[in-house]
């Protein structure tokens, strides 16, 4: 049962006894797993750092860092602290942002991470837009996988996420926005021999080549493996996982590895030559492209308008 008094306690201690400091201190000792270094970046002394450190597991009744010989390792307690507290601390940035934006014009800053289906032409369009109709807003790209920029996104790091919508176990906190719809098309290089065998290519066929696969826990991914196992084949196993375009590409180009790529990701290449679509058995279907962003907090006023120049830049593509 919930001890109501306890929860109210608590509350009460966050609002009267957490300093600014200490949650900068606590996100700087998780990034750094040590607390000389988080001191030196907040221009403290590691005594003082460790005795804020100690004045907040008091306060709480938790003791939120472990000592390892891999450094300073917060514990259950101390991640839930640093999270919330990443979220506080972004807050403040969005509010002194908005004041800013108030107070000089135009500006801000939006971290936006990015799969690989938004990076081709969606994201490029977007921000072309937005620098037209707002120069001075600072805009950081970070490429990867929704292992890694979900939970990004969650504490704060990143203000949106584009690509692939899939299911995402914290999706009560995240909404998502679909804004357009894409296919996939299998690609190898120009002269593969499974040209020659157009219309006529199997799913053994296939697996007499290696791949290039996006991650396991990736909608793509986890299409292509149904589709050979509901037709009686193990999926490919020679393969490279990899989500960079660029080292795709190359790779294709010097080998006879087939990858699956989205249709508007590898549209140029397609036109010029460089690459080939292979007529495959595989059954397409399209999936949702869209953005995700977090529930609480909002959006800052510089994200709020990169938002809105993504949804006109999605309806014109």
């Amino acid at each position: 049962m919930i001890d109501r008094n306890r929860h109210i306690k608590i509350a009460e201690r966050v609002s009267t006894r957490l300093k600014l400091k200490q949650l900068r201190l606590l996100v700087s000792v998780a990034e750094h797993s040590s607390i000389l270094h988080a001191a030196k970046e907040l221009n403290i002394s590691q005594p003082a750092a460790t005795k804020l450190i100690k004045d907040l597991e008091t306060d709480f009744g938790v003791i939120l860092f472990n000592r390892t010989n891999k450094g300073v390792i917060p514990t259950t307690y101390g991640n839930a602290l640093i999270r919330h507290g990443k979220l506080i601390l972004t807050q403040i940035s969005n509010a002194a942002q908005e004041l800013d934006n108030l107070n000089e014009g135009l500006g801000g800053r939006i971290v936006v991470g990015t799969l690989l289906a938004a990076s081709a032409k969606l994201l490029p369009r977007t921000i072309a837009r937005i620098h037209a109709a707002r120069p001075n807003v600072n805009i950081v790209i970070r490429e990867g996988t929704n292992d890694i920029l979900m939970p990004a996104l969650q504490t704060g790091d990143v203000d949106l996420v584009l690509g692939r919508l899939t299911e995402y176990r914290h999706r009560k906190h995240i909404i998502q926005e679909q804004l357009l719809e894409e296919d996939f098309c299998v690609v190898g290089r120009a002269g593969h021999p499974l040209i020659q065998k157009a219309g006529k290519v199997g799913y053994a066929d296939l697996k007499d080549y290696g791949w290039i696969l996006p991650p396991s826990d990736t909608t793509l991914r986890r299409q292509l493996e149904k589709e050979f196992m509901d037709n009686g084949h193990t999926p490919p196993e020679n393969a490279v996982e990899s989500v960079s375009f660029l080292t795709n590409r190359e790779l294709i180009k010097l080998s006879d590895m087939l990858c699956a790529m989205p249709l508007h990701v590898i549209e140029e290449e397609l036109n010029n030559g460089t690459l080939v679509e292979i007529k495959t058995p595989i059954q397409h279907s399209f999936s949702s492209v869209g953005v995700s962003y977090r529930r609480e907090g909002g959006l800052s006023p510089a994200a709020e308008a990169f938002l809105e120049e993504l949804k006109l830049t999605a309806k014109e593509i």
